[in-house]
């Protein structure tokens, strides 16, 4: 079973945990380390030979715009992560169509190939947010990877399919956020945060569950800067230190692990070959 990996390509100080600490005016005065943590992913990728699909900061891109080409060149799929960072739930409509009309111009431009899959920051597309969708669809977008299907106190839209799904009305393919059904739960098991939270046996058996019982593929997300232990830290609330910082140093060694694991290929690919279900109405 194929499974789409994907990179969500931001700066260490842009998450959402951080946001009422760091101000983005600010955001030009601290280090960058996007790049060096990136090609570290690139590298791993080039040695497993898996090609996979990085969902680009506009605001990245603008500024280090060779490191979008690199990603290009090397094969991978490009994809838009919005342009400044901001969830939806923080944007009008109009800001949102500006961002990523901007941001998918940017990359297309950068990448010389259409971009055709978006992910919200944050995964901001919920029951109060499905508008974003139709926009995404009115500018050109094909897929979306932004509706984790649980409930969170950031976001989850827990009604929602587990799987890949086609949104009748606007031609939208959905692909969420994986979770795996386990005791008569719905588990987290996609990545980021709760990948290096839960032991990698726990990770590993809750993907392996999706891909055998339920003959399913899962998508699979980690940040550059989870794979940057010594990156600087920020003065935050103990529960966003908490969520940021919680094992880095154990996230190479995890992947390493996964890439080994499990077949991965880029979303778009993956897309081509499964069978969506039914077209619902969200």
């Amino acid at each position: 079973m194929v499974n789409a990996l994907t990179i969500d390509v931001e700066e260490y100080f842009q998450v959402e945990a951080f946001a009422r600490v760091i101000a983005k005016k600010d955001w030009d005065k601290f280090v960058s380390r996007v790049i060096q943590n990136t090609e570290k992913i690139l590298n791993l990728l080039e040695f497993f030979q898996i090609k996979a699909t990085f969902f680009c900061l506009g605001w990245v891109a603008e500024r280090y715009p060779e490191l979008i080409k690199a990603i290009a060149q090397k094969g991978h799929e490009i994809a838009s992560h919005g342009f400044s960072h901001t969830p939806i739930f923080r944007l009008t409509p109009q800001e949102f169509r500006k961002e990523v009309r901007k941001s998918k111009r940017l990359l297309e431009d950068l990448s010389d190939r259409e971009v055709k899959g978006f992910r919200a920051p944050t995964y901001s597309v919920t029951k109060n947010t499905l508008w974003a969708l139709k926009i995404l669809a009115e500018e050109g977008y094909t897929y979306d990877s932004s509706i984790f299907p649980i409930r969170h106190d950031l976001y989850g839209l827990p009604e929602a399919p587990r799987f890949p799904f086609k949104i009748k009305s606007l031609g939208l393919i959905e692909f969420p956020i994986t979770t795996a059904r386990f005791l008569g739960i719905k588990w987290p098991a996609a990545g980021g945060g709760y990948f290096r939270l839960f032991p990698y046996p726990l990770t590993k058996y809750l993907l392996k569950r999706i891909n055998r019982k339920e003959k399913m593929p899962f998508i699979f997300y980690v940040h550059p800067w989870e794979f940057d232990p010594a990156q600087p830290r920020i003065k935050a609330p103990l529960k966003s230190r908490f969520r940021h910082y919680l094992n880095l140093k154990k996230t190479e060694k995890r992947f390493k692990k996964l890439l080994f694991d499990f077949k991965f290929a880029p979303v778009e690919e993956v897309l081509k070959t499964l069978p969506l279900l039914p077209g619902i109405e969200l």
